[in-house]
């Protein structure tokens, strides 16, 4: 069963498989009509997106950014949903963020030349295009020279948080991350926290922060994690939201826009579409 609404979704503006209009497209066919782009640190496929949407008079496209931060020992994500392209607070973090990304592509090219694998920086340039340079284009150059498999498998041997090619980049706190989004009257959602450490810790934090969703029916995520999460929610005073999470890069299995095990419910998308207007509103 396709979800309503999708609230994070990748395309060609960072390490996605298809250009904005094209998600765009495959999300309202698979029934989507609520729909959120949210690439890695660019709105550069926000433009684009809504010209698509405009060709379908009942779908919503939500202007979003999936920021990564950092903690110690571990990486967070999190969606700024509503958020205006055009605010220039925005852009300058966004290119910030953008140029540290190509400093740690370069890092984990030299660490996988230094390994032996005859991969480039022109090619990984080459494979992201005018994209947001980010992990899965090294892995894709690792695929493409026939070194690994799958996509995933290159995550998991080489650059992966504890592979032997990963490198750091400059990021900004979670909390930072969610002051900033709610700032610039977007809305601060928590994407796929399920493998967090002392996730109760964190929501506290960021809910001072203006946290106000977090990421319960994410792609496959089993009943069981989605109820965990669903309770958490409640009880920390957050909208329980979810996505598919679609880059179209990780093989047949990977869920379509909508795909989740557990689709979102009606009062869920009815509760961040209020928020994001009534935030919208207040940041004019």
């Amino acid at each position: 069963m396709v979800s309503k609404a999708d609230f994070h979704c990748h395309s060609t503006a960072s390490d996605g498989a298809l250009a904005p209009a094209d998600v765009v497209r495959l999300a309202y066919e698979q029934g989507v009509r609520i729909l959120a782009l949210t690439d890695h640190d660019s709105t550069e496929g926000v433009a684009e997106a809504r010209r698509a949407a405009g060709s379908y008079p009942d779908l919503t496209l939500v202007p979003g950014v999936e920021f990564g931060t950092d903690i110690a020992g571990g990486e967070v994500h999190v969606l700024g949903l509503f958020l205006e392209p055009d605010n220039p607070e925005l852009q300058v973090t966004l290119r910030r963020l953008r140029e540290g990304r190509v400093g740690r592509g370069r890092g984990m090219v030299k660490k996988l030349r230094a390994m032996g694998y005859d991969v480039t920086w022109e090619q990984v340039q080459r494979i992201a295009g005018d994209a947001s340079v980010g992990r899965p284009h090294v892995a894709q150059a690792l695929l493409e020279k026939g070194y690994v498999q799958t996509i995933a498998e290159a995550f998991e041997k080489y650059i992966g948080r504890n592979g032997p090619a990963y490198v750091e980049r400059e990021k900004m706190t979670p909390a930072e991350a969610v002051a900033m989004i709610v700032r610039l009257g977007g809305v601060a959602d928590l994407a796929h926290p399920a493998d967090l450490l002392e996730l109760e810790a964190l929501l506290a934090e960021l809910k001072a922060a203006g946290l106000s969703a977090m990421e319960v029916f994410y792609k496959d995520y089993p009943p069981d994690t989605v109820g965990r999460l669903a309770a958490l929610a409640q009880h920390v005073g957050l909208i329980p939201l979810g996505g598919s999470d679609y880059h179209g890069i990780f093989g047949r299995e990977e869920p379509l826009p909508g795909g989740m095990y557990s689709p979102l419910p009606a009062e869920s998308i009815d509760a961040v579409m209020r928020l994001g207007r009534e935030q919208a509103a207040q940041a004019r």
